[in-house]
């Protein structure tokens, strides 16, 4: 896949809610024809609320406002935000809602799985952020996880053509499934595209239509191309064959990896299915790190001291095979200098690097769990649809399997 990098922008790296909500809340405040806001969760929080009355706000001001959310990750949204916002005269929809009974929410079919991960946000066609953090307070996590750590880009340059263009359609595509024909867009919009920097950036999504692996794609051909370093932080990490034979064939080169995971989870299951792939990859010579300082959210990487991606895709099978996902690939020294920078910090103040011996010491009932583990969530997989196209191929070689119990 050759990704199109567009050159001329300004890039702007934002470390998680404290940095991101002060410049998202800024531009909203600055809006004066449209906005777009597509999130998975939006939170009844301080920061929910904060964005929904400067959402409201620019309505008043004669702004067109457009929300999406995700109709699982923001199933609350039609209780505690939509009344509010469409009186104000905010256009708001829902992705896929969740309906029907209460045990009907327990039936694991494909397109329940299929949902809006991304985390987009366009500002007059002018301005648009990018990346991972939801309409969520950084504090709003279970006890222990506090505060949530993660990263998102402000983008100004020639990017907002195919960005705003992948609002847009959303939007149309959203509209017509919910047949919501008042909510259709009048006239395209012409985004700004004047250079507004020198860095050279590409958006890269995931959908089931026309880019089912784009983001998949980016990571194996970036790690075929590494040659000193690369860096991957990302909360849930399940790779599957390609992603991992990529690894494994730049290790063998002679490339550092290093691998910054959660520490500290809300979904153990997953952790612990993860952790069933640890051997393998400490065997390759690749390094883990679990952050345990509070919650990582982030899914991004840096690859030799060049390329680099922030955006909502999880390194997992439902992330990169069944929902709609945005990332940011960025060609520039000093973006991934700075992200770099920023991941190794935070290892450094929260993070323990994993050892063999940390896991062969384990009990019997450790190294049960993480197999276990592991077998559910590929049957949880399979169950989707995508198990034997995707996943069968791990059985298939023994150098991609999980650790011996």
């Amino acid at each position: 896949m050759a990704i199109k990098y567009l050159a001329g922008n300004r890039l702007t790296l934002l470390n998680s809610g404290a940095e991101y909500f002060p410049a998202l809340l800024a531009a909203i405040e600055a809006a004066h024809s449209e906005i777009f806001l597509e999130s998975y969760i939006y939170a009844n929080d301080e920061v929910g609320l904060r964005v929904s009355n400067a959402l409201c706000r620019a309505v008043a001001r004669g702004v067109v406002v457009n929300v999406i959310v995700d109709g699982f990750g923001a199933r609350n949204f039609t209780t505690d935000f939509l009344p509010q916002l469409t009186a104000a005269g905010v256009r708001a929809m829902l992705y896929r809602p969740e309906l029907g009974s209460f045990l009907g929410r327990f039936r694991l079919r494909r397109h329940r799985l299929r949902r809006l991960h991304r985390k987009l946000t366009v500002i007059d066609a002018r301005l648009a952020f990018i990346g991972g953090i939801n309409i969520i307070d950084d504090d709003n996590t279970p006890p222990g996880l506090r505060p949530r750590y993660d990263y998102a880009v402000r983008v100004e340059g020639p990017l907002l053509g195919p960005i705003h263009h992948a609002v847009q359609r959303m939007w149309e595509i959203v509209a017509w499934v919910n047949f919501k024909h008042r909510y259709r867009l009048p006239s395209p919009t012409t985004p700004d595209l004047a250079p507004r920097g020198s860095q050279r950036a590409a958006l890269l999504i995931r959908d089931n239509i026309r880019h089912r692996n784009d983001i998949l794609h980016a990571y194996v051909d970036a790690f075929a191309a590494a040659r000193e370093e690369i860096l991957i932080a990302n909360a849930y990490f399940l790779p599957g064959v390609r992603f991992i034979r990529a690894l494994q064939a730049a290790a063998r080169r002679g490339v550092r990896i290093t691998v910054l995971l959660q520490g500290k989870t809300n979904h153990p299951l997953l952790r612990s299915a993860t952790q069933a792939l640890y051997s393998l990859l400490l065997e390759q010579g690749i390094r883990i790190f679990e952050y345990e300082k509070s919650f990582l959210h982030a899914k991004v990487a840096v690859i030799d001291g060049e390329w680099a991606t922030v955006g909502s895709s999880n390194i997992d099978p439902f992330s990169l095979l069944l929902a709609k996902e945005a990332n940011l690939a960025v060609l520039d020294r000093t973006f991934a200098g700075q992200l770099r920078a920023s991941i190794e910090a935070a290892m450094l103040a929260g993070a323990r690097e994993m050892r063999r011996e940390d896991l062969t010491g384990q009990p019997w009932h450790s190294r049960l769990r993480r197999w276990l583990s592991y077998g559910v969530v590929r049957v949880l997989v399979g169950i989707t649809g995508y198990g034997q196209k995707h996943w069968r191929a791990d059985e298939e070689t023994a150098s991609v399997t999980p650790e011996e119990q």
